[in-house]
């Protein structure tokens, strides 16, 4: 094959290329480098988007919204100190109305979705993503499963 997978732990390698559309990047979540707060809200907008609070430490943006299919940035605190962005697709009544949001998926997963919907508006939202990463506002990292476990 190809492929060189033959299951050597990458833990200790920072630069194992993960490719968008694989299973492996759908492992990836975008952790940001410093809490969310009122005043660098505004450096998260995302093609004249504003995250608005949904609840306390939560909120959301429109990433992708068509008819048959949307998806929504999440950006929370997770575990300890660490803030995400993950997505989120809404339940969307009355045209505008979200009156649900499902589980989070990891931003690697969210940006699979949508390349299988829209590969350009993918393709956008990942050039998003490594600009937040080049101005050091955020960076890629593997989900870990516990034990081993897969979606």
């Amino acid at each position: 094959m190809a492929d060189n997978n033959n299951n050597n732990n990458n833990a200790d390698n920072d630069e194992v290329a993960v490719v968008p559309g694989t299973d492996e990047f759908g492992k990836m979540l975008f952790k940001l480098n410093k809490p969310v707060t009122e005043d660098n809200l505004g450096v998260l907008d995302y093609n004249g988007g504003h995250l608005q609070p949904v609840q306390d430490g939560l909120y959301a943006m429109p990433a992708y919204v068509t008819d048959g299919f949307n998806l929504f940035f999440i950006v929370s605190q997770l575990v300890e100190n660490d803030w995400v962005i993950a997505f989120s697709k809404a339940t969307i009544e009355n045209d505008n109305e979200i009156t649900d949001l499902s589980e989070p998926l990891t931003t690697g997963k969210g940006l699979n979705l949508l390349g299988q919907k829209s590969p350009e508006d993918a393709n956008k939202l990942l050039k998003y993503f490594n600009t937040l990463a080049e101005a050091k506002r955020g960076e890629w990292r593997m989900v870990e499963r516990p034990n081993g476990e897969s979606d």
